[in-house]
């Protein structure tokens, strides 16, 4: 097997972003700036050399960049990523070698250290995830394997995430997809790097988009439940999100998004 990492990233360099995230392996970079451009680049890697191509779009959307790097995927195990990520060194035999030690997993979610106000996730030991408890894992945990992903035609979102209609919320759509058509899911405790947490470029407070597109969001992975979860949501983070916009208003944001998706 061999790794291929896909990265979503703006308004980067590809010489500066490689040694940045100290790449290892094979590597597609989707650079959404404001030109059209292709560059190969082969480079000397601890286990050989390997080739990073660097994609320049002028357009907007981490789901539209991410399927534009899955369009162009040749690697058996795909990486996804963000160009704030750092890898420690052996990360790319460190995902071979779980997915050799796990061939019942088609996709694997990784540990990566991040800072404690955006950890949503820290796994201590192997275990399967369902779609009850998928919501809370980032894009660049996901390793998967190529041949599941077309057999079973699983793209992102192009209405959810940076750059998209509704805020966020793509990957853990992903991921549900991922699980309901039958792809075995698990979690691991492997760390393979950091998350620099560089500032968001959907995330402005918490906003009446943000409750609304919230809304909607759980509408799509909820259905019948998604008021009910909307809730519980609130009364979970109530001290921290509502702040400005009331507990009660929240909700009625909220609502709104779930009955306009549900039109």
């Amino acid at each position: 097997m061999n790794l291929e990492v896909l990265v979503s990233a703006m308004h980067q360099k590809p010489d500066v972003l490689i040694e940045k995230m100290q790449l290892e392996s094979d590597t597609i970079i989707i650079n959404q700036c404001d030109q059209f451009a292709f560059e190969e680049i082969c480079k000397d890697g601890p286990y050989g050399k390997f080739k990073v191509r660097f994609f320049s779009f002028a357009e907007r959307g981490v789901g539209l960049s991410r399927n534009n790097a899955l369009l162009r995927a040749q690697g058996d195990i795909l990486l996804f990523s963000d160009d704030d990520i750092v890898y420690d060194p052996g990360y790319s035999k460190l995902v071979i070698q779980e997915f050799e030690k796990h061939p019942e997993a088609d996709m694997l979610l990784f540990n990566f250290d991040v800072i404690e106000e955006r950890k949503t996730y820290d796994t201590t030991e192997f275990k399967r995830v369902r779609t009850y408890n998928c919501g809370r894992y980032p894009t660049f945990s996901f390793a998967v394997r190529r041949e599941k992903l077309h057999r079973f035609n699983i793209t992102y979102s192009l209405l959810f995430g940076g750059g998209a209609r509704y805020s966020n919320g793509e990957d853990s759509l992903f991921i549900r997809e991922c699980i309901r058509k039958g792809m075995r899911v698990y979690a691991t405790p492997v760390r393979l790097g950091t998350e620099e947490g560089t500032p968001s470029t959907w995330f402005h407070g918490y906003n009446e988009k943000f409750f609304y597109d919230r809304g909607v969001l759980y509408q799509e992975l909820y259905g019948r439940a998604a008021k009910l979860l909307a809730i519980r949501f609130l009364l979970k983070h109530k001290n921290k999100m509502c702040q400005e916009i009331s507990a009660s208003k929240a909700y009625k944001l909220m609502k709104n998004g779930i009955e306009d998706m549900r039109q």
